[in-house]
Parts: structure tokens; sequence; C-alpha cells
């Protein structure tokens, strides 16, 4: 890719590579890099100029990536003033934040958004979808729904993490007497699920999660679901009654 200098890259982060007259770039690269404008065909498609690609790869070689040192950043953080640029594989490890939505903001660790909701889980909270223990407070690494407040994540887990079984969800049966549906492991909630399915993976609120979860830079695909419909038919149903 001649924006992210990157033969293989996370595709559900930076897309899929597409090729012209011998140029490749990732679709979301070329999203984000800097100064890239984008026509829009009769489909209603991103099209991209290759002119217009080839001086953003120019440009970007004269910018270096203040996470990895390399030249080739096509990315500067949308900030005013501030001139930390990056390749997008790179965002994730620079704890910076890339919005995939127009008009495909990024952002620094410095000036990335932070979500507002008052919430701290409590002690040994673990992340409702690997399992694992979440920090002791909101970070970039950990994360939690603003509608229920009590389902706690890691970032890289709602990207692209597993939906846990009802059995052994101990992050879950702490949340006073909120329930995830029973549904088997998934990897890939976001990108496998989709824009229409992806909710909170506890309270499965939709509209307020999808919209928090965007601006903090979790790419969710406006795609079909890519699983079976009848085989994870319980990730739309709501746990009915109370087992206490």
């Amino acid at each position: 890719c001649v924006l992210c200098r990157r033969a293989e890259a996370d595709p559900h982060i930076c897309g899929n590579k597409f090729e012209k007259n011998g140029l490749y770039a990732h679709a979301c690269c070329l999203w984000f890099a800097n100064g890239l404008r984008s026509l829009q065909d009769e489909r209603e498609w991103l099209v991209f100029l290759l002119r217009d690609v080839r001086r953003a790869a120019e440009r970007a070689a004269q910018q270096e990536c203040f996470v990895c040192g390399e030249s080739g950043a096509a990315i500067t953080c949308w900030e005013t003033g501030c001139d930390r640029s990056f390749h997008l594989p790179c965002a994730a490890e620079g704890e910076c934040v890339t919005q995939y939505f127009a008009p495909f903001r990024s952002f620094c660790w410095e000036h990335r958004p932070e979500q507002t909701v008052e919430a701290t889980p409590e002690e040994d909270t673990s992340c409702l979808l690997c399992l694992e223990l979440v920090e002791e407070m909101k970070s970039y690494g950990t994360m939690v729904c603003p509608a229920c407040k009590h389902a706690w994540f890691h970032r890289g887990c709602i990207q692209a993490g597993a939906v846990p079984s009802a059995r052994g969800t101990a992050g879950a049966q702490q949340h006073q007497g909120l329930t995830p549906a029973p549904c088997v492991p998934l990897q890939g909630q976001a990108v496998h699920g989709g824009f229409s399915l992806f909710q909170c993976p506890l309270c499965r609120d939709r509209d307020l999660f999808r919209k928090e979860m965007l601006t903090m830079g979790i790419r969710v695909p406006k795609s079909l679901p890519r699983w079976d419909a009848q085989e994870f038919a319980a990730l739309n149903q709501r746990h009915s009654r109370c087992d206490a």
C-alpha cells in the first residue's frame, strides 16, 4: 500500500487492498490520507483519482510516523496545530482514534475523543468478550457501554473479539442482573455482525452504543452479517426472566 507501506495489514482496520495501474492502496488508508479528496460514482462509492493518490503518497513520504518512526505517514491528527502523523496500521499502538465515517477524522493520543459516561468498573471486572480483567478505569483500551454502564470490554475485543457463551461468563454475572443472551463464541463482533447487528453485548442497545463506538474509533462495516442468521439467532434475544 502506497499510503501505509504495508504489504500485509489487518483488513478489519485497513480494509481491502485495491490495485490500479500498478498502484496499491488499502480502502481505509485512502479515506484517512491527508488532503485526498474523493468523488462519488453512480453507486455512491468513494472514488479516488490516481494522480491524487500519488500526490498523497509523495506528501506522506515527507512525514514520519510518531509511533514507529518510519516515513510514509499519510495521516495527521485532525486537531488544529497538531502535527503528529502516523500510519493507519500503527494507530492502535499509538492509541490514536480513527473515525470510520465522513469526514473520516483522525486523532493522536493527546487529542482523541474519550468516553464521557460516568462509570467505573467494580473490582475484578472481566471483559464480557474475552473474560480477561479490564483496567480499573476507562481508558483507550478499556471501554464501557454508554447505555447500561455495566458492559465493560477491551477495545480490541469489541473490534475483533469473541461474544461469550452464557456459561463461565464471570464478568457478566456480577452486573446486577443483566445477563448476556446465550450464544456461542464468535470472532469479530463488529466486523462479522455488521452495522445492522452491532450492539452492546450485555444490554443489546444499538443506537447509543453504535454512535459511541463509532466516535471512539471502532470500525463497523455497513454490510450484512457474515454468519448464518438461524445459527446465531440468540444474538438478538434478551434474557426474559430473573434468575435470582
